[in-house]
């Protein structure tokens, strides 16, 4: 019985210390050693200043200048009040399609989009700019997504919708492999694209 319970205690010792701590060094050493880049989160740098990471999407939509990405509905962790882009909190709004709340959110979010962007007609406005994403981070939006705000930024910026056209042509992604999914710009480096040619 004292034998079978210090074999037992001695197992789970081993393993815990083999998959917890050894399996876990082995693969950031692993992923420091070969991939460095994406293992510290694919950081993002403007002017040598780290601005965010590639594969988290942040908040843009404070900002007329520049490319909004996809709605974000979490939430602060300390006063559970709305904080789009909070990387601690990922999570959908988990509404239904029939929730009045995400018809209201839907409804409000199109009417931004109307009341910034010059001549805009909401059969223009694609569906994942009005809803969000069930992370709360996506970091990419579709090629449409990005051409209908060109106006809006045109305004604002000063730039010409051709210029601007041409940026978001030079950040389009193809689909993973050549083959899956859609074509997307990632909407961190599309921005950062467009810092440096307002402040060139």
């Amino acid at each position: 019985m004292v034998l079978t319970l210090k074999r037992a205690v001695l197992s789970t010792i081993s393993l815990w210390i083999i998959l917890a701590w050894g399996y876990t060094f082995l693969m950031v050493g692993l992923g420091q050693l070969f991939f460095p880049y994406q293992a510290n989160g694919s950081p993002v740098s403007v002017r040598g200043h780290v601005v965010g990471l590639q594969h988290v999407g942040q908040y843009f939509g404070n900002n007329l200048q520049y490319f909004w990405g996809r709605p974000s509905d979490t939430v602060s962790v300390a006063t559970g009040k709305p904080q789009p882009y909070n990387a601690f909190a990922s999570s959908p709004s988990n509404y239904g399609p029939t929730n009045a709340k995400l018809i209201q959110d839907i409804q409000a979010r199109i009417h931004m989009y109307r009341q910034t962007t010059p001549g805009l007609h909401v059969s223009r406005i694609p569906i994942s700019l009005v809803e969000s994403s069930g992370s709360g981070l996506d970091p990419n939006i579709a090629v449409q997504s990005a051409l209908i705000q060109i106006p809006r930024i045109a305004k604002h910026t000063g730039l010409s919708e051709k210029t601007l056209k041409h940026l978001v042509a030079t950040q389009i992604l193809p689909p993973d492999l050549g083959v899956f999914g859609p074509r997307r710009i990632n909407v961190l480096l599309l921005n950062k694209a467009l810092y440096q040619m307002l402040h060139h």
